[in-house]
């Protein structure tokens, strides 16, 4: 068999780009024993992945140059010596972007058979929806009553973040950079407000909207949308930081401008890692599943066909052309 992979070609110094990136194909090795092939189905690319290209962070070691592109993804067992995994398994795990890995099960997530897509195991039921279910409830503890206020509110975390609030007893307002995607938030998701960050005067709305200060911010954008939610903090207030898309592909990191809020309102500021939350991950997808055969929580997926399409489909992640979760179907 011939595997196709997207190789890490070379660091990206501000936003990543095709020639980051080099595919090729290899022959999959023979297997030894307790190992498996997966053929790769589906891959998930999240903001995450522009971190994982530089060299290093402080969670965990960047790709090396010429190192398969790291990424989470599903799919099925092909081959099989592990008694753990038979053939027609389905699985999830970090397998890379390519079409087939092999694996001794480490770090491998069996799925059961179910009319739920695969696809979403690496969305809702996957790494962004344990960010969103245990960055808001373990890190920003929401109360019924409070105000919580969400940047990247379209996304998948985000959007995920204000439907687990609401579900809470919250009030709920959306930042997010497009009329439709505001339209969406509002209309299909029921937001108490939303906010254009780019035609609104985002501190001016902010403050419309929560008169009395906000209680937690839930930030996934950095920048100057940070800054204007500091501006904006609640006596008491948590803010949980899961990451900086406006940010990751600029060369140089904005400091903060409006930290001093977070002393004079008494507030945390914290950062949510969802590997922290691996061994909980039962506890949510079985809420998470719960919600979604009810119809508490709803879902959506952007789908991209193809691995050949795999640089051009990651940038939509930082230009905002996605809708949903955006997923590679190989």
């Amino acid at each position: 068999m011939q595997n196709t992979q997207i190789i890490l070609a070379q660091r990206p110094s501000g936003m990543v780009m095709p020639q980051h990136f080099n595919l090729q194909t290899a022959d999959v090795p023979q297997l030894n024993e307790n190992e498996f092939v997966v053929q790769v189905q589906y891959i998930s690319l999240d903001p995450a992945m522009r971190g994982w290209m530089n060299e290093g962070t402080t969670y965990i070691k960047g790709v090396a140059i010429g190192e398969v592109m790291r990424a989470f993804a599903a799919g099925v067992v092909l081959q099989s010596t592990h008694a753990g995994f038979a053939v027609g398994s389905l699985v999830q795990g970090m397998f890379g972007v390519q079409t087939y890995t092999i694996s001794n099960g480490t770090g491998v997530t069996l799925i059961p058979p179910s009319s739920i897509p695969l696809s979403w195991y690496l969305g809702i039921l996957g790494m962004p929806g344990l960010t969103a279910y245990y960055g808001l409830l373990a890190k920003g503890m929401p109360v019924a009553g409070n105000v919580v206020l969400v940047s990247g509110a379209a996304g998948m975390v985000g959007s995920l973040v204000g439907q687990i609030a609401m579900l809470h007893g919250c009030t709920v307002i959306g930042i997010a950079g497009s009329n439709a995607k505001c339209d969406y938030l509002k209309q299909e998701l029921h937001f108490s407000e939303v906010i254009n960050y780019k035609t609104d005067d985002v501190n001016a709305a902010i403050k419309k909207y929560a008169p009395n200060g906000v209680n937690i911010y839930f930030d996934n954008v950095g920048g100057a949308i940070l800054d204007a939610a500091l501006l904006n903090l609640a006596y008491g207030a948590r803010v949980v930081i899961c990451g900086a898309i406006a940010q990751y592909n600029d060369v140089h990191f904005n400091g903060l401008k409006n930290y001093m809020k977070i002393v004079s309102a008494k507030a945390s500021l914290c950062g949510i890692i969802v590997l922290d939350y691996f061994d909980r991950a039962d506890e949510a997808i079985t809420q998470l599943t719960h919600w979604l055969q009810v119809g508490k929580i709803k879902y959506q997926e952007h789908r991209v066909t193809g691995i050949d399409n795999f640089a051009t489909t990651l940038q939509m992640l930082f230009t905002g052309e996605n809708n949903g979760k955006l997923i590679l179907e190989i």
